[in-house]
């Protein structure tokens, strides 16, 4: 017993850096009602910064464009280091919410996930850039040992959770009895009000997003010597954070602190439990502990149905019906297949590249475009299908192997939107995150299913004997003719896609899109079209995720991390999130694709990372529709403008005769 308290006592150091980024996404989202997916970057890339100034005295700027880093001191103390940088995360949260959710403050939420999606993945990226070696960590709080039932805790444990303990308190105080706190809660329960009773919610906003971002950084710095300090692991720290903030209901900074803790030390626990017994699988269960609190607090919380006037303010991107389908389909996909053999190997594998990540993004549009799902997972799925695809063809299944792959990824998807019955919005986002999370740890890193670290090799692509893989020696990589098995299935895919929007199916997504309460009276049923859209947008990416494994030939946990979904999900927002050539051209803009291919582009993956993250931002200011939609609009605006233009000189000609 006394075993298990020391480990539990170990957990407390990353506990308290959970709930400190839970307390962030508590004051963010009473201040603005933005639930913050960026805030663990936020936190990492702060302190980041801060360990590399106390090495080097330079300041380093995230923002692309500006010199990276200008020096300030020689040799800076912890004193100097924590002058300058307190200041630093007051600023940088206060430029983010005036740069990226001041303007979005009236938007829907799937504006509002974007953006911060977008924000995640650019500083992830800015991160990768800006310290590309390891970052030294100096030891900040007193770390002697204390032998605490029969285990070594080290002593900043206890101190980093009183001070997380200390600030919990603090903020209860500032925000029931300080001017300050009260017209937070006054703003964020009527702002309309609160701006007729003279408070300024912009400003309170400002504030308190000042707070949360140099609360994040604060705290991720002095957690760096007990836990890991990495730009991605840190980045999805907000995963456990926002499990600690459902907890309290984003309301409550008390219970947030308690269920941080509790999540560190249960984390710690399993981690004791996977060393003693033989029999619990090596695998994330640490990972996997925030997505089960997330979906038993949703289905505890969540309601089937939206309360009245929930979904007043809520606006969708629209959804165009897909015109000329087959034509198209006809023309596009013999000149694509044709193209395989005529261009060279380069931009063939674009083509090839393009079309697989254009079938992910189909799966993108039909769950969250037309049916308003927000999903963060869909990379998760295919990678199921993926590795699903190598374990069943090691049974001598031949073509049923893909099949049943896509299967499988089908059912991982329906699982994964159970919680969709309940809940909706930035909660569904939330829920769908940490289940891509706890697939990528309890999943992906399960060594029988995926190889372990060295992966697995996919099989090779037959039809009947016929060889349709991609090997081929020297300048003939990759084949032409698995080129076309891929433009194929893509355009096979589209065409499925379009069918669907334009039956009885596609009508009642669009409906419980629109408004959830109006389809159900209309006899909607609105769970099962949720699940129904799960399923084929799960079996879309599952029937990318085995042309993926059929391409790279060789699968690891690598190629399906959640910041790789999360930039699916980017993409396909930028290019338009509603339509089919917004996946198509989500599919042209995606890494390693037509694009890249025909710039001839040598700039590293990393770099796309960051100038797609700040693309996402600006689309989602600007031009909520994507790229595809604002050509369309500006198309339509411009026929109708030659129409007018062609129908004015015979109104003028007939009124002439009539008088």
């Amino acid at each position: 017993m006394s075993s298990h308290l020391g480990y539990l006592l170990l957990g407390l150091g990353a506990g308290s850096a959970i709930a400190a980024l839970g307390l962030g996404l508590v004051m963010v989202y009473r201040a603005s009602g933005v639930i913050n997916l960026a805030q663990g970057a936020l936190g990492m890339f702060v302190a980041l910064a801060f360990f590399n100034f106390r090495e080097t005295g330079d300041v380093t700027l995230p923002l692309v464009g500006l010199p990276a880093s200008f020096h300030v001191l020689q040799r800076p103390t912890l004193a100097t280091a924590l002058a300058v940088f307190i200041p630093y995360g007051l600023v940088l949260g206060a430029v983010v919410y005036l740069l990226v959710f001041r303007p979005l403050r009236r938007s829907p939420p799937l504006a509002q996930v974007v953006a911060s999606v977008g924000l995640f993945l650019y500083l992830w990226a800015v991160a990768e850039l800006r310290f590309p070696g390891e970052v030294m960590i100096r030891t900040i709080v007193d770390d002697s040992g204390l032998n605490v039932f029969g285990r070594l805790v080290t002593s900043d444990q206890f101190y980093v959770a009183a001070m997380v303990a200390a600030v919990s308190g603090a903020l209860w105080l500032v925000g029931n009895r300080t001017r300050f706190g009260l017209a937070t809660t006054a703003a964020a329960e009527n702002e309309r009000g609160a701006v007729l009773a003279g408070l300024r919610p912009d400003l309170l906003a400002l504030g308190n997003w000042s707070l949360a971002v140099c609360l994040a950084g604060t705290f991720t710095i002095l957690a760096a010597q007990i836990t890991r300090l990495d730009p991605l692991t840190t980045s999805l720290a907000v995963v456990p954070a926002l499990a600690a903030a459902l907890l309290g209901g984003f309301r409550s900074y008390g219970a947030v602190v308690i269920g941080g803790l509790v999540l560190g030390m249960g984390a710690s626990e399993l981690t004791n439990l996977q060393a003693d017994h033989t029999w619990v699988p090596q695998v994330g269960w640490q990972q996997g502990l925030p997505l089960l609190v997330i979906l038993g607090v949703m289905l505890l919380r969540g309601r089937p149905l939206p309360d009245r006037g929930a979904l007043a303010a809520v606006r969708f991107p629209g959804a165009p019906q897909p015109r000329h389908a087959v034509v198209v389909a006809a023309v596009g996909v013999p000149l694509a297949a044709a193209a395989m053999f005529a261009v060279g190997p380069d931009l063939r594998s674009g083509l090839i590249a393009s079309a697989i990540a254009a079938v992910i993004s189909l799966s993108v549009v039909v769950l969250t475009g037309w049916v308003g799902q927000i999903s963060l997972a869909p990379l998760a799925f295919a990678g199921v299908a993926g590795f699903a695809l190598v374990r069943l063809s090691a049974a001598n299944l031949g073509l049923l192997a893909p099949v049943l792959a896509v299967v499988v990824a089908t059912a991982v998807g329906v699982l994964v939107g159970l919680p969709a019955a309940r809940v909706r919005g930035m909660s569904l986002a939330i829920a769908t995150l940490a289940a891509a999370v706890a697939i990528e740890e309890l999943l992906f890193k399960w060594s029988w299913f995926t190889g372990g670290v060295e992966g697995v090799r996919a099989p090779k692509l037959s039809l009947f004997g016929a060889d349709l893989s991609i090997s081929a020696p020297g300048a003939e990589f990759p084949r032409p003719i698995f080129g076309v098995v891929c433009v194929v299935v893509c355009g096979a895919a589209a065409l499925v896609v379009a069918g669907l929007l334009r039956s009885r199916v596609g009508v009642a997504f669009l409906a419980v899109r629109g408004n959830e309460r109006a389809a159900a009276a209309a006899g909607v049923n609105v769970s099962q079209v949720k699940l129904m859209a799960f399923a084929v947008s799960a079996a879309l990416a599952g029937v990318g995720g085995v042309l993926l494994a059929y391409q790279r030939q060789s699968l690891s946990v690598q190629s399906y991390q959640v910041f790789v979904s999360l930039s699916v999900v980017a993409l396909t927002y930028l290019a338009g999130i509603t339509s089919i050539s917004g996946a198509l051209l989500a599919g042209a803009l995606a890494p390693e694709g037509l694009v890249t291919a025909l710039s001839g582009s040598t700039s590293s993956s990393t770099t796309q990372f960051a100038i797609n993250g700040m693309a996402l931002i600006v689309v989602a200011i600007l031009a909520p529709e994507g790229i595809t939609g604002v050509v369309r609009h500006r198309w339509k605006s411009a026929a109708i403008g030659r129409s007018f233009n062609r129908a004015e000189p015979r109104a003028v000609l007939k009124s002439e005769v009539g008088g």
